[in-house]
């Protein structure tokens, strides 16, 4: 047998893969495609897996993801369970997390909650709405005092798939749940594009999903510095999955052949337009 020269000995040791710290990442045992879902096997994948191993690979750690129902993830976290969790925001779950102390990182990625309706629908006056789908556990922010009043009543789906399943048999108005993820699933899973579209003049919510820890707070700056010094990265992942998808456009939530038609459309009809005569 050929001996290992004390060198290379030494520098196996000092390798990062040698020492990987494992950490366990808590993430939700949910469809949620293209931000993040389990396959057939159960295992973590998506934008969120990608950018974490991105981190993970760069910090010269070992990440083992555990998936749980969204209700565990909080509990989890504060009993020590899970290391982190993923997504989480200061926004959420306020009463849930007092006393706590609670790490959360810079912003990940941005999102926008709001309401589909079937195309012909789109434009109308919030008096409109009567009837809202909703997935057990959301909270349909802008709405919450018409809920009160009497003047929205909530019908609740178990997943995404019930939700869109009743809107789209408009048992419902519409269906209020996060934008590119129920456009991503008419488009890509029901197959049923354009079916439902985003209504922008009904309220809706903008924020950001953060990872966020109890006991690791130095993992949480290092991955804070991760996010800024690979910026590039992290943009090239989000074009890929298409999380960002012209949130800030009258487009928000639509695949991009259909803007990119849309534009044609826009640009062929002002060349069409007749030109104004001159003062």
């Amino acid at each position: 047998m050929k001996p290992v020269r004390p060198c290379l000995l030494f520098a196996v040791l000092l390798s990062p893969a040698a020492w990987a710290q494992t950490y366990v990442v808590g993430v939700e045992d949910l469809p949620f495609a293209p931000h993040y879902s389990l396959d057939a096997g159960g295992k973590y994948q998506g934008f969120a897996r990608e950018v974490l191993d991105a981190f993970a690979a760069d910090s010269g750690i070992d990440p083992t993801y555990r998936a749980l129902p969204v209700e565990q993830l909080l509990p989890a976290l504060q009993r020590g369970e899970i290391d982190f969790k993923y997504p989480d925001s200061p926004l959420w779950a306020g009463a849930q997390k007092t006393g706590m102390t609670l790490h959360y990182s810079a912003a990940v990625v941005d999102y926008v909650d709001g309401v589909l309706v079937a195309p012909q629908r789109q434009g109308q006056a919030l008096d409109s709405i009567h009837r809202l789908a909703m997935v057990q556990g959301w909270t349909p922010r802008g709405y919450e005092q018409r809920i009160d009043d009497g003047q929205i009543q909530l019908s609740y789906g178990d997943d995404l798939r019930q939700m869109i399943r009743q809107a789209l048999k408009q048992d419902t108005d519409g269906a209020y749940f996060n934008v590119v993820v129920a456009t991503h699933y008419l488009d890509n899973i029901r197959a049923r594009p354009g079916a439902l579209v985003f209504d922008p003049k009904l309220p809706h919510t903008r924020g950001s999903f953060h990872l966020s820890s109890v006991r690791q707070p130095q993992l949480i700056a290092r991955f804070d510095r991760f996010l800024g010094e690979r910026s590039a990265q992290v943009a090239a992942l989000k074009a890929k999955y298409r999380v960002e998808a012209n949130l800030d456009s009258e487009y928000m939530g639509l695949e991009q052949w259909k803007v990119d038609f849309l534009e044609r459309q826009k640009a062929k009809a002002g060349a069409q337009a007749p030109a104004s005569s001159p003062r």
